[in-house]
């Protein structure tokens, strides 16, 4: 149950973000399965870990394109998502908006709000997805508890016209009385389950 409440929250993904600028350790290896690498570290100064997932996924860059950063394209988000709201969208370049998660009980629901932008470097092909927290703009509900901490950021790099190398960094504090040590016990497993359903999905077709 906490372990599939953590999927939830760090999923809120799709979308993803600013990196830390802090001097941070080196990435310690944590698994692979699937082809795709997991790694996690410690922060200067943040009981919880960063993580970091290593795929090359065998499939066109726009197909990747289309489901990284798409807030549009929502049918791969997490089933446990039960409300979206888009608060602005430009195609390709920024999005907006505000997440609700349902947590199994006895957590508390998260919600969350998203400042996402992309960039597309005209030269190497080189796509990032950043995304933080978009802070005052929706009022907190009593009933959630509003995820404030949160950085995640896709690099995607065309390696050729059918394989994309994908990068995925980021790291949550998810609020409320959840010992960091459940986190961190769950957090390789959480960059592998998005990117092996990113990854199955592009490569069916």
């Amino acid at each position: 149950m906490i372990r599939s409440y953590f999927f939830f929250v760090i999923t809120i993904g799709f979308m993803l973000l600013l990196s830390a600028s802090a001097v941070a350790q080196a990435w310690n290896f944590a698994k692979e399965k699937d082809g795709i690498k997991i790694y996690t570290r410690k922060e200067p100064g943040n009981a919880i870990k960063s993580f970091k997932g290593v795929a090359d996924i065998r499939a066109s860059k726009q197909s990747v394109f289309n489901l990284i950063g798409n807030v549009k394209n929502l049918d791969w988000w997490d089933k446990n998502l039960k409300e979206i709201k888009v608060i602005f969208y430009e195609k390709e370049k920024r999005s907006q908006y505000y997440l609700v998660y349902d947590a199994p009980w006895p957590v508390t629901d998260r919600d969350l709000c998203v400042d996402a932008t992309i960039f597309t470097d005209p030269v190497t092909g080189i796509r990032t997805v950043t995304a933080k927290p978009l802070l005052n703009v929706v009022p907190e509900n009593p009933d959630y508890i509003r995820i404030k901490v949160y950085s995640q950021k896709w690099t995607i790099t065309p390696v050729g016209d059918s394989l994309v190398h994908v990068v995925l960094e980021g790291s949550v504090d998810p609020g409320g009385a959840v010992p960091d040590w459940i986190y961190n016990m769950v957090i390789a497993d959480t960059p592998l389950k998005i990117m092996r359903g990113i990854k199955a999905r592009v490569e069916k077709k």
